[in-house]
């Protein structure tokens, strides 16, 4: 909501500025009629005068936009990063684009005997700002394409993509009507709650057997989440609710979003690897996320220091562990304690982590840290951020870049 006050604060400024601009270009035509003076000699010598005048204010005018549109996105603006495939640790050699090195690796790659490559689980299918009222989405996650749609109740809904009519894509041109969705073909509608057909246009009667899959989902903590199990089981458990959220105090600063060639499993195994995170994390986020050049001497001068303690949770939340991370920075051999940092790594289930942070200065908040498998080896691995809304935009998206950084270096050890 405050980012949506934001935006609509900046477009109001932008077309006032727009309009007054507009207004004076029209207007400049001999400073006489404006100011009762003429144009200074240096004008007129130069040719400044009169149309070019005009010209020049057009020019002003435009760059003093697009840097206000700059500093709009710097200062206010959440923070958006997303990487497909073939952004992620591949190094393109011979001549060869990144994306045909990583076409070549999947190619290439040997599977074997595989764990469970959809274990049960919670998983995120997307953010809840990116789903308005009546919005269907297309994504595809374990393996099914789902249509994802906000009934005219508010309410998000998860249901397989395709109508049992004709096959029709529900969410490529299918169209919200209630609490259904209507399949762009033949106007079938299907109820979200249940995914029961409800209304066929040109039939009178509606056969029970009318039915699309509705998968259990939930909205919470800013996203929506659909609940898988091998044996179509009912959820046994549940993503607990960031009150914070919930009551609007921490609020959305931005997501990043990679997509990756690996099995689910070794994510969370990365994660759990404290021995690491001394060598792999040491280097200074300065020096980039390319693992060749990241313990260049360039920047030796900057480095992390990490302290990590990890327990699993008793009953009834054998499905969740949690990881007590404690950071410190030194720059020159100094340590700076302003930037020491705090965060409880928690992970509930296979999918679904909370990185919360806490500094004594820099305030609190969170990194939903989710992990969606979209087919056996590729997860879309996303991190979305909420922090104190009294806390200054710069501060959490600076943490999330540097987080970004840190997967990166993991990514592109894998």
């Amino acid at each position: 909501m405050e980012n949506s006050r934001a935006s609509l604060m900046f477009k109001v400024v932008a077309v006032a500025a727009i309009g007054l601009t507009a207004t004076f270009v029209m207007l400049v035509q001999d400073p006489d009629t404006l100011f009762g003076g003429g144009y200074p000699e240096l004008w007129r010598r130069t040719g400044l005068a009169g149309a070019p005048t005009r010209a020049a204010a057009c020019i002003f005018a435009g760059v003093f936009l697009l840097a206000m549109g700059w500093l709009y996105r710097l200062l206010f603006a959440p923070l958006e990063l997303l990487r497909g495939v073939d952004e992620v640790g591949y190094i393109a050699e011979d001549g060869r684009s990144r994306a045909q090195a990583a076409n070549e690796v999947r190619r290439r790659r040997k599977t074997g005997e595989l764990p469970p490559v959809y274990p049960n689980g919670w998983y995120r299918v997307l953010d809840s700002h990116l789903l308005e009222r009546g919005d269907v989405k297309s994504v595809t996650v374990l393996g099914q394409q789902v249509a994802v749609f906000r009934g005219q109740d508010g309410k998000a809904y998860v249901v397989d993509a395709y109508c049992p009519h004709l096959g029709a894509n529900l969410a490529v041109g299918g169209r919200v009507v209630g609490g259904c969705i209507e399949c762009p073909f033949h106007g079938w509608q299907f109820r979200g709650t249940d995914g029961k057909c409800v209304r066929i246009p040109y039939a009178d009667k509606v056969p029970e057997f009318a039915k699309v899959r509705c998968w259990p989902s939930c909205e919470i903590n800013g996203q929506v989440l659909v609940w898988f199990h091998c044996d179509g089981l009912e959820p046994s458990w549940r993503v607990p609710e960031q009150s914070e959220i919930t009551r609007g105090e921490w609020v959305y600063r931005g997501r990043t979003e990679h997509f990756i060639n690996a099995h689910i499993e070794e994510i969370p195994e990365n994660a759990a690897d404290i021995a690491h995170l001394a060598h792999l994390h040491t280097p200074g986020i300065v020096s980039g996320v390319d693992l060749r050049y990241t313990n260049s001497k360039t920047w030796e001068f900057i480095r992390h220091d990490w302290k990590v303690e990890w327990k699993p949770e008793p009953e009834p939340d054998k499905h969740c562990s949690q990881m007590l991370v404690k950071h410190a920075l030194t720059v020159f051999g100094r340590h700076w304690p302003l930037l020491d940092l705090d965060v409880v790594a928690r992970q509930v289930g296979p999918g679904v982590v909370f990185l919360l942070f806490e500094h004594s200065f820099l305030g609190r908040g969170v990194i939903m840290h989710c992990v969606t498998p979209v087919e056996p080896l590729l997860q879309c691995v996303s991190h979305t951020i909420f922090y104190q809304s009294t806390i200054p935009p710069l501060v959490p998206k600076f943490i999330l870049r540097a987080e970004c950084i840190q997967v990166m270096h993991n990514l592109n050890e894998m």
